[in-house]
């Protein structure tokens, strides 16, 4: 029977905002993060779609809130993959900003005999993407799990995520805001760059208007990004794919790139970072 196993299967997350036809067409698990609207509960992508969420969004008075996946559906997922692996390898989001590892390890108690690993890739969106379906690649080329997470763990600290927010409010309201919480109130006037910066949210530069954010954060790729397949640079976006095609449009011109991938920023970092988010993710030189 142990002949027909997969060496590893890998499991992800709502958060890393993965094309459908992705997940689709590989063997992984996405389990769900949930989203509160009041008392109702929602499993993300299950449940309520990301055009229905924004649309709920809009109209709502009251922020959602967002939950990371609860255990249980760890569970339920690995009681699926345990009998197609070797091991499992859970690639999950930062845990400064969410939950999830907490969830996959507590999970993991129910499994005693299982071999089932949980990597904090301390990221979140499109680096997570990135690093997820490399993952996958490299379990279907046959990789063993020791290979895998040295691949991914010499990724961590090469990750940058620099993005902006129409407005800090969804980052306040939603507790995730960091080092960017000394400009609430009084910062009308400024439009800063924030970074994922060891996992959690902080300001990288304080720019006074939208325009000359957007040319600040094509300057800083055009710096930071190695001009190499490694970098595996990619645009996101909350809810507004024509300024995210624009500036993936513009950085394939500046640091002649073929194609960059664009991820939707899903309904739980929707919720915290608000709609209009436009960000860019790379992995700089080692």
């Amino acid at each position: 029977m142990h002949a027909t196993l997969a060496a590893v299967r890998i499991l992800a997350d709502t958060t890393a905002g993965l094309p459908a036809a992705f997940v689709q067409a590989h063997p992984l698990e996405v389990v769900p993060q949930v989203i509160l609207f009041g008392e109702e509960s929602l499993l993300e992508e299950k449940q309520i779609s990301y055009p229905e969420f924004v649309r709920r969004l809009k109209v709502s008075s009251e922020l959602p809130k967002t939950a990371a996946p609860p255990p249980g559906e760890y569970v339920k997922a690995y009681g699926r993959e345990v009998e197609r692996a070797r091991c499992l390898l859970v690639v999950a989001p930062s845990g400064d900003v969410s939950g999830t590892v907490r969830s996959a390890l507590t999970a993991k108690e129910s499994f005693p005999a299982a071999d089932i690993r949980v990597l904090d890739t301390r990221s979140v969106g499109g680096n997570l993407a990135t690093m997820v379906q490399l993952a996958v690649g490299w379990a279907e080329a046959g990789a063993g799990p020791e290979d895998i997470l040295a691949r991914l763990q010499a990724m961590i600290p090469r990750g940058r995520t620099y993005f902006l927010v129409s407005t800090l409010e969804y980052l306040r309201r939603g507790g995730r805001i960091g080092g960017a919480s000394a400009l609430v109130g009084g910062a009308l006037q400024i439009k800063p760059i924030l970074e994922l910066k060891d996992g959690h949210v902080d300001v990288l530069e304080k720019v006074r208007t939208e325009a000359k954010a957007l040319e600040r954060l094509k300057e800083l790729v055009e710096r930071d990004c190695p001009r190499s397949p490694e970098a595996h640079l990619c645009v996101m976006h909350a809810d507004d794919l024509p300024a995210a095609e624009a500036l993936a449009s513009d950085l394939r011109a500046r640091l002649r790139l073929a194609a960059i991938p664009i991820y939707t920023l899903g309904a739980a970092i929707t919720t915290h970072a608000g709609p209009g988010a436009l960000g860019v993710g790379f992995f700089a030189a080692a």
